[in-house]
């Protein structure tokens, strides 16, 4: 086995072993979420992400709540008989409008 392998295995035990914690801390989150730091700085600074400072210094986050927060706004899938049918609602609509006119 190369370094390379080793180091790509390591990674991926890392990786697993965080995804057992229930609390993170702040370079553990950015990991785990994939955001960089900055940006989790300004999330955590607009209180747009759940996280908690106990001792006023350091941010921890719950593993839970940052689960539920990278879940919100899902987007669900169309199918194409779905387009269709919008697309030809909104031409209908649009046509009707100009009949008005």
């Amino acid at each position: 086995m190369d370094l390379q392998q080793v180091e790509q295995r390591l990674s991926n035990i890392e990786t697993l072993l965080l995804s057992q914690k229930t609390v993170f801390n702040f370079d553990e989150v950015a990991a785990y979420t994939g955001l960089s730091k900055s940006y989790l700085y300004k999330l955590t600074h607009t209180a747009q992400i759940p996280h908690f400072k106990p001792q006023g210094k350091h941010i921890y986050f719950s593993k839970a709540e940052i689960d539920k927060w990278l879940q919100r706004n899902p987007v669900t899938p169309v199918n194409a008989d779905e387009i269709e049918q919008q697309a030809a609602t909104y031409v209908a609509l649009k046509n009707m409008g100009r009949a008005k006119a």
